[in-house]
């Protein structure tokens, strides 16, 4: 896929924080330019991480943004969410170290939310925390994995078990990288997207209705529109709630269906955002069943996420029970009581914990499966 972007100036937004308040700039050209990039540098020590698709397309770009004068290194990484455990997380800490890297070293994360949640989580822990800066080339990434500083790495039994919470200096946003991206992992991130207006944004879920098919067809103004909305939605509610205690728990519709999906298929089946589509629409059918959502908006729902080009079926080789075992390791559950993201309208959502097991059960076997 391919298409030319406006070459409009970069907007730039804000994630509120107190002293570790962060920009994020949005627009084509950032990647190259580097009065977005050198601000952020902590020391002279700076270690790029991509991975092997990434690297040939943006390396040389990132790394050209740079200042003189630097100790720049670079790690490349495979590519895919199966890659996403310690031990590819240790490949980073090891060539730091053979580096000689100190604490005001700075880690740049290249790629997509795998790469940006890996590089994220080594930074943390690398001499107790060393600065990092996401530079994300997918749309999943771009509104949603980059911002908010959720790291860590898949564990077999579940998603992201394994993390801190570690702020990235800043998020430098192109839109040019998007002509690059597979249809598939497009649709992955329109997913991430959709959940805005579903849980926050019932205007902004009425435009991306009207959007949908010149988003897929990478018109440039609207996707720069639908990212700036996401992130400015997702940089105020990380500002409310940083650590996931109340509101932030809200951006995870779909996902504990849709990590149930993930963990079960096995990492890089099917793409993150591909699980939550079909989870956000599990959770919309669910909210239906407990009377909240008319069977009108149910129906939104599903052809907003069809629209996109994402699954509408579970696997079809997932029981009720297969579901089940997953979701009860979710990291929301409290006290052993399952914590589900549900909508009591669209626009409106909540985190609830007394669905009935039959209701929940019955949900999870009539949902329809792939063929």
């Amino acid at each position: 896929m391919s298409a030319a972007f406006a070459s409009e100036s970069p907007c730039r937004l804000q994630v509120a924080l107190g002293n570790r308040s962060y920009p994020i700039h949005v627009g084509p050209g950032v990647l190259g330019d580097p009065q977005w990039l050198a601000p952020h540098l902590a020391g002279r020590q700076v270690m790029i991480v991509t991975n092997a698709s990434v690297a040939p397309l943006y390396l040389e770009r990132c790394r050209a943004a740079l200042p003189e004068g630097l100790e720049v290194r670079e790690l490349v990484l495979p590519d895919g969410e199966a890659t996403k455990n310690l031990a590819h997380v240790s490949r980073i800490w090891d060539a730091l170290l053979e580096a000689g890297f100190n604490r005001r070293c700075t880690l740049i994360a290249l790629g997509g939310g795998v790469i940006g949640d890996m590089v994220g989580f080594a930074a943390a822990c690398y001499q107790r925390g060393v600065a990092f800066i996401q530079v994300p080339t997918t749309l999943l990434a771009q509104v949603d994995s980059s911002v908010g500083g959720k790291t860590g790495v898949n564990h077999p039994l579940g998603k992201n078990m394994i993390g801190a919470f570690w702020q990235p200096r800043a998020v430098l946003i192109d839109t040019d990288t998007l002509a690059t991206l597979p249809e598939r992992e497009l649709s992955a991130g329109l997913a991430e997207v959709i959940k805005y207006g579903l849980i926050r944004d019932v205007d902004f879920l009425a435009w991306l209705e009207n959007a949908m098919p010149s988003l897929r067809a990478l018109d440039a103004s609207r996707l720069a529109q639908a990212i700036e909305r996401s992130c400015a939605l997702k940089a105020e509610i990380v500002a409310a709630d940083e650590t996931e205690q109340g509101v932030r728990a809200l951006l995870n519709l779909g996902h504990t269906f849709g990590h149930a999906i993930e963990a079960h298929q096995g990492y890089g089946a099917w793409l993150h955002g591909e699980a939550v589509g079909a989870g956000m629409l599990m959770a919309a059918e669910l909210s239906a069943r407990l009377g909240w959502l008319p069977a009108g908006d149910v129906a939104r729902v599903r052809e907003v996420i069809a629209a996109a080009g994402l699954p509408l079926a579970a696997p079809a080789d997932m029981t009720a029970d297969d579901f089940l075992a997953r979701m009860r390791l979710d990291k929301k559950n409290v006290d052993s009581r399952l914590r589900l993201v549900l909508l009591r309208a669209l626009g409106d959502a909540c985190v609830h914990d007394a669905t009935p097991t039959q209701t929940l059960e019955a949900l999870l076997g009539d949902f329809p499966r792939q063929a």
